[in-house]
């Protein structure tokens, strides 16, 4: 009988799992439907998903002949590969000085990283389009990749401290007595040992830059310069907004993201987990 109990108890529990990521995932599927569906079947239909026999491709197909389209999707590439490699480099560095150094110095900075983290980015919105018009780099990708760069420091930063803490001195202590300078051991040992969290900050600072729309929205005015957030605006009109195919170009612009997160997801579980672990 208990045990009678405790398989049903596990049963219940599994389906109440199954029925909030269904919950969760609902937008998703919503979205991958309604790609899949008509123009008129998008208005007309209710059903998640179309009949075997209404399904349609052609949304794909049409979305992806816009030329600009395309050259939203190249924009976001660029940025977000850019800003990722440009904030990872950085905070694997100051994670580092703010690991190994003590001083007042160094714990201002850790405490001023959590303040930054604090402040709502509405606040530095107009701050940085100000600044940004006053150095001629507004509506240039340019300034929306050190504008996505910046905004990822402060977490990664905390992260790759985290990381660094957890590496016993002794390790950079031994590269050193056989010859290595403390920036050599660095490069050398402390971030080959440490490549779940280079991986889990990388992660976090592409998925974040590719799916930003605000300050996008507030930098760039070109289109020939807009992101993929901003180019699937064109399915938006003034008095009708063309469902089918605004789903198929999200169902595109997610491509890239869970491709990169599957090819990555061993090392974000590494990541998220070394915490846990007293190395």
């Amino acid at each position: 009988m208990l045990r009678l109990r405790a398989h049903l108890g596990r049963g219940a529990s599994y389906a109440l799992i199954l029925l909030f990521c269904f919950l969760f995932a609902l937008p998703v599927l919503s979205m991958l439907g309604t790609s899949l569906k008509t123009s008129s079947d998008a208005l007309s239909t209710v059903s998640l998903f179309p009949a075997p026999g209404r399904v349609f491709l052609g949304n794909f197909a049409q979305v992806m002949r816009d030329s600009s389209f395309e050259r939203n999707l190249w924009n976001s590439f660029v940025v977000s590969v850019a800003s990722t490699f440009a904030s990872v480099a950085v905070a694997s560095l100051a994670g580092y000085a703010v690991s190994r150094f003590k001083g007042w110095a160094f714990t201002a900075f850790i405490v001023l990283l959590l303040l930054l983290q604090m402040l709502p980015s509405m606040l530095v919105m107009v701050p940085i389009f100000l600044i940004y018009k006053g150095l001629g780099i507004n509506n240039t990708l340019f300034g929306l990749i050190v504008c996505y760069a910046t905004s990822s420091l402060a977490f990664c930063i905390w992260m790759l401290k985290g990381f660094f803490d957890s590496v016993p001195f002794e390790v950079e202590e031994s590269a050193m007595i056989d010859g290595c300078s403390q920036f050599s051991s660095f490069v050398r040992i402390i971030l080959p040992i440490s490549t779940p969290g280079l991986a889990t900050v990388a992660i976090f600072s592409f998925v974040r830059a590719w799916n930003e729309y605000v300050m996008a929205r507030i930098l760039i005015q070109s289109d020939e310069l807009k992101t993929i957030n901003l180019g699937l605006q064109k399915f938006v009109q003034e008095f009708q907004v063309d469902w089918s195919l605004l789903s198929a170009g999200a169902v595109i612009a997610t491509v890239p993201t869970v491709l990169f997160l599957l090819f990555a997801q061993k090392y974000l579980v590494q990541g998220l987990t070394a915490g846990a672990i007293k190395g």
